[in-house]
C-alpha cells in the first residue's frame, strides 16, 4: 500500500476546521510514510472543503492543479469587521446594518462580479520583505500589499436572513474570498466579514468526492 502513495497518487480531502493545509499534508506524510507529498492550492485554517494531496510523481502536477478555477460556498456577516476578514482576529468594528437595502447589496456584487483588481489581505501568508505578511500584521506593522487582478466568473448571494448573506463564488486562481467578503463589506458602507468558508471545487475536481481526513487516516491503517 505505502509503495503505491510513494509512487504517486492523487487524493481529494476533506479539510477539517482549525487545520491549516500544512497540518493536513504533515498528517498524510506520517500516515502513508512517504516523503514526496504537497498540496494544491491553500486553504486558510477556518475554510473547509477540497484540498487536493498530490504525493511522489503527482507532486510534479500540483502547480498546475494550483492555476485552476475554483468554486466556494460560504456566508458573509454584514455590519461587523475583523482585521483578518474572517474569524481568526476579534472584531474591530461594529455598524448598523438594517438600512442597506437589496439594491446596494446587488450593486456590490455586480462590481465584484468579472475582472477585478484584490488586495489581499494584511493576515495572508505572502511574502513581504522577506517576511510572511500575516507574521507583520500580528505585530500591528504596517504591511502594504499590491492589488492583483482576477477573474470573480460568478458571484451569487442570498440575502434573505440578512445580516448573514450566503453566497457562491466561481473564480480564477489567487482570489481571496476573505478580500471580497471585506470588499463587498466596503461597497455597502456598513462592513462586512467571511463567517464560513468551504471549498466545493478545483477545476473538475469536486468536493463530493472528497473523503474526511479523520476517515481517509482510519481506512489507511486499517488496511495497512
Amino acid at each position: 500500500m505505502e509503495n503505491t502513495y510513494a509512487e504517486g497518487k492523487l487524493l481529494l480531502i476533506n479539510k477539517p476546521v482549525d487545520w491549516t493545509s500544512f497540518d493536513v499534508v504533515k498528517k498524510l506524510r506520517y500516515t502513508l510514510k512517504v516523503k514526496k507529498i504537497g498540496h494544491a492550492g491553500t486553504l486558510d485554517p477556518l475554510a473547509t472543503g477540497l484540498l487536493i494531496i498530490g504525493t511522489g510523481k503527482f507532486t510534479k502536477k500540483l502547480n498546475e492543479l494550483q492555476g485552476l478555477d475554483k468554486t466556494y460556498e460560504g456566508i458573509i456577516e454584514i455590519g461587523k469587521t475583523t482585521p483578518s476578514y474572517d474569524l481568526e482576529t476579534e472584531f474591530d468594528s461594529e455598524t448598523d446594518w438594517s438600512g442597506v437595502s437589496k439594491e446596494q447589496l446587488e450593486a456590490a456584487r455586480e462590481k465584484l462580479t468579472g475582472d477585478i483588481q484584490q488586495i489581499p489581505p494584511a493576515h495572508s501568508a505572502i511574502k513581504v520583505g522577506g517576511e510572511r505578511a500575516y507574521k507583520k500584521a500580528r505585530k500591528n506593522k504596517e504591511v502594504k500589499l499590491e492589488p492583483r487582478s482576477l477573474t470573480i466568473h460568478d458571484f451569487q448571494i442570498d440575502y434573505t436572513n440578512l445580516p448573514e448573506v450566503k453566497f457562491k463564488v466561481s473564480c480564477s486562481k489567487g482570489t481571496y474570498i476573505r478580500s471580497l467578503a471585506h470588499d463587498f463589506g466596503q461597497m455597502i458602507g456598513v462592513g462586512a466579514y467571511l463567517k464560513k468558508l468551504v471549498r466545493t471545487s478545483v477545476g473538475e475536481y469536486q468536493l463530493s468526492d472528497a473523503v474526511d481526513l479523520d476517515e481517509f487516516v482510519q481506512q489507511h491503517n486499517a488496511g495497512s
